[in-house]
């Protein structure tokens, strides 16, 4: 839980302070997308092959190298100012944090009963949520008196903490390790059906977690008129429901997923998952601050739903142990949407086309579900 939640301070915290560093710096909207992009695209290589690689070589070793590369990589952007800075620096952090996720669903799957094993991830999973919550209240004040660059040096002294902080518990018995071997990854295969069973559901359904995350400070500011400290007084908000998100579908798939023979079950979540998601298109049709915060919510919330049955059905139809790159498919292929889509949505942010940029976000989500119905239509998918 705390590598997910470090994993967010630092990603969140150029989405937070996004209007004072474009301010700044003279970056637009559609350029800040561009090095989200980066981070997304080398996020999306890093999670399979964190995923395979924490498979192998086990939790300690791989979680020590990630968080080194990505702190290292976050307290870099403090002395950078232009894109191609701003890009290259994203990048190297994404890569790094690729490991976060699969990492903490690894641990729940090696440590919980099968019956617990989605709340298990949900605690791990929800220091992302946590982090995003936390991250406005702590970093906006620094920032604001100390200058942007400040609130990066701040996530590079936290990261330096948990790497401390893991060597002293990353042992048994509390954590097995793994003993020294021929590393032997196990790439996943993008050319079966499987493999895109989860990224699908996964990448398409939980869409709105990074438009949310990323780019509704500018909303508030650019829409709604909010300053930068007003932005850091309530974008945590949201990040609520994506907090309670992960505890809520996590208790739901334990209790309602733990037997899945077929497709069926799953089946049912994702369709009422698809309707719930669509509020999200009323976000530009009310001035009212406090209905576009619940509203934000309650997208948040739902994309959750998305995530913890995808990997639910990712547990189902691989092996167990290939729990961490199924965590890492998942992952990987919700990165590859973000950094196909959001540039899009920079540009849109820079015309002011916010209807454009809701409307679409509550419509993807049906788009993966009826990628799912199709490729998971084969018995083969769940004989596997």
């Amino acid at each position: 839980m705390l590598s997910t939640l470090l994993s967010y301070i630092d990603r969140q915290v150029l989405a937070v302070l996004a209007p004072t560093i474009l301010h700044d710096t003279g970056l637009t909207a559609n350029q800040y997308t561009i090095a989200i992009s980066a981070f997304s695209y080398a996020y999306m290589l890093g999670n399979p092959l964190w995923g395979s690689l924490l498979d192998n070589v086990g939790l300690r070793l791989g979680m020590l190298m990630a968080v080194g590369l990505w702190t290292a990589a976050s307290a870099s952007h403090a002395w950078v100012t232009g894109l191609i800075g701003f890009a290259v620096a994203r990048a190297v952090l994404g890569f790094g944090e690729g490991a976060a996720f699969p990492g903490a669903y690894r641990t729940a799957s090696e440590s919980l009963p099968t019956n617990q094993v989605s709340r298990g991830m949900a605690l791990g999973y929800s220091g992302a949520s946590l982090g995003a919550i936390i991250t406005p209240i702590l970093i906006t004040p620094f920032a604001l008196r100390f200058g942007w660059q400040t609130a990066f040096l701040i996530t590079g002294g936290l990261g330096t903490t948990w790497l401390l902080l893991w060597l002293i518990i990353a042992r048994p018995p509390f954590l097995h390790l793994k003993k020294r071997e021929k590393l032997k990854i196990a790439w996943p295969n993008i050319f079966e059906r499987r493999f895109w069973v989860v990224g699908s559901s996964f990448g398409l359904g939980a869409v709105a977690l990074g438009i949310v995350a990323y780019l509704s400070p500018l909303y508030l500011s650019r829409a709604m008129g909010l300053t930068q400290a007003q932005v850091g007084h309530v974008v945590w908000i949201p990040m609520v429901g994506w907090e309670a998100g992960y505890f809520f579908w996590g208790w739901i798939a334990d209790r309602y997923l733990v037997d899945m023979p077929d497709r069926r079950k799953p089946a049912r979540i994702f369709v009422l998952l698809t309707v719930l998601a669509l509020p999200s298109i009323f976000v530009t049709q009310t001035n009212s601050l406090p209905i576009v915060l619940a509203l934000l919510f309650w997208a948040t919330f739902i994309a959750d739903g998305f995530v913890v049955t995808s990997l639910r059905v990712g547990m189902r139809i691989y092996p167990a142990d290939r729990t961490a790159m199924v965590a890492g498919i998942g992952s990987g292929s919700w990165s590859l949407v973000q950094a196909l889509v959001i540039p899009v949505y920079g540009y849109w942010v820079d015309w002011k086309w916010f209807g454009t940029m809701f409307f679409t976000m509550s419509l993807l989500p049906i788009v993966g579900t009826a990628l799912w119905f199709w490729l998971s239509r084969k018995d083969e998918v769940w004989k596997s």
